[in-house]
This record gives structure tokens, C-alpha cells and sequence, in this order.
């Protein structure tokens, strides 16, 4: 079977494109505006380049169209902290994609524990394996979307303890939450890599 983009609509894009282009982490951003802490989980997010340090997230608009507090707060501060999730995590990372009111909080409404790490930053969630405090970088025009690419540099980046199999190379051991298809999934089964000869 092969399909043309052009003849599919927006929504057959999508669900072409998310249960193929798999697994695909979730960046759960914490902005903060204004006093307001607003968490939000991304599953269109990727390591972009190590030089320098970034990474890229989509970000749509919410449903009256309006754009999503995240990518309005990242344009307004310039800061965001994004946390990896692992499957302690999944049930409040889900919960906080509920559109909310850009006024409330869903680290209140949801219970979610956040703690003050870096300082400038807005906080990271508790618990959670890692994070990156990221500064913005580019916004993306792709000519005719209603998603914006969003480009963010790696100011500092925490690790827990926990996930820390050789401290002194810094060798990390942990399931990351993805997003494929409609679903979640942690990696599982893990291949190493054959020898190059």
C-alpha cells in the first residue's frame, strides 16, 4: 500500500505518522507565568543536535484555537523545564493533558509534587528520572500549520540517583513512558549493538 499525504486530512496525517514514527518520548514541560505553574505532556519531541545542546517539541493550539499555555509562556519567559517520565509517573502525566483554564494549575489540580532545582527556572516535577532546564532557541515557521516547532537549548539537565548504573561515565539504566500509536509503551527489551568490524 502506498499513500499520498496530499489526498489524506489532517487527522489521517496524524494517525499515519504516530503509529509509525515509534516510540516517541514525551517531553512533560513545566512553564511558569505569572505565578502559575503550568504542566503539560508533548509526545512530538525529539534531541535535536549535542552542538549545541537542543531539542525540538511541536506544540498545537488548543481546541477554540487559541495557543496552548506552554508554547504562550515559553515565548513570554523564554524558560521551560522538561521531565522525562517513567511508569510511576504515566497516570499524572495523562491526566495533565486535560485542557484547563490557563489560570489554574495542574500541578494543584492533579496533585503533581514539583520541586525548586535550578534556579531561574520554572521547577521540576518529583520524582521524575530526569529533567532538562532549557532556555528558548528558534521557533520554526512551518508555512501554513497550526503547530509550532519550538527549538530549546540544555542548560543543565538532572539525573536521579536511582538511574545511575556507572556514576563515573554517567551510564543511565531506566524505562522511559513513550507515546505509540494511541498507546504507551516502555522499551522493554533492550539489543545491544553489533560490532562494527
Amino acid at each position: 500500500m502506498q499513500i499520498n499525504y496530499a489526498d489524506k486530512e489532517l487527522t489521517q496525517r496524524y494517525q499515519l505518522m504516530a503509529q509509525t514514527i515509534i516510540p516517541r518520548p514525551i517531553a512533560w514541560i513545566v512553564t511558569q507565568n505569572k505565578g502559575v505553574i503550568n504542566i503539560a505532556p508533548f509526545s512530538y519531541f525529539m534531541g535535536l543536535s549535542s552542538e549545541p545542546a537542543t531539542m525540538i517539541v511541536s506544540i498545537g493550539h488548543k481546541s477554540d484555537g487559541s495557543e496552548k499555555d506552554t508554547l504562550k509562556n515559553i515565548r513570554e519567559t523564554g524558560k521551560c523545564t522538561i521531565c522525562m517520565v517513567d511508569e510511576p509517573l504515566l497516570e499524572k502525566m495523562h491526566f495533565s493533558s486535560k485542557e484547563m483554564e490557563s489560570s489554574l494549575s495542574e500541578a494543584e489540580h492533579f496533585d503533581i509534587e514539583i520541586e525548586d532545582v535550578v534556579e531561574g527556572f520554572p521547577p521540576m516535577i518529583k520524582g521524575v528520572p530526569s529533567a532538562f532546564f532549557c532556555d528558548f532557541y528558534q521557533e520554526l515557521d512551518l508555512k501554513g500549520s497550526k503547530t509550532i516547532p519550538l527549538v530549546v537549548q540544555i542548560k543543565e539537565q538532572y539525573i536521579a540517583d536511582r538511574i545511575l548504573s556507572d556514576r563515573e561515565k554517567i551510564t543511565l539504566d531506566y524505562e522511559p513512558v513513550a507515546r505509540v500509536g494511541k498507546s504507551y509503551a516502555l522499551l522493554g527489551k533492550k539489543i545491544a549493538a553489533p560490532l562494527i568490524k
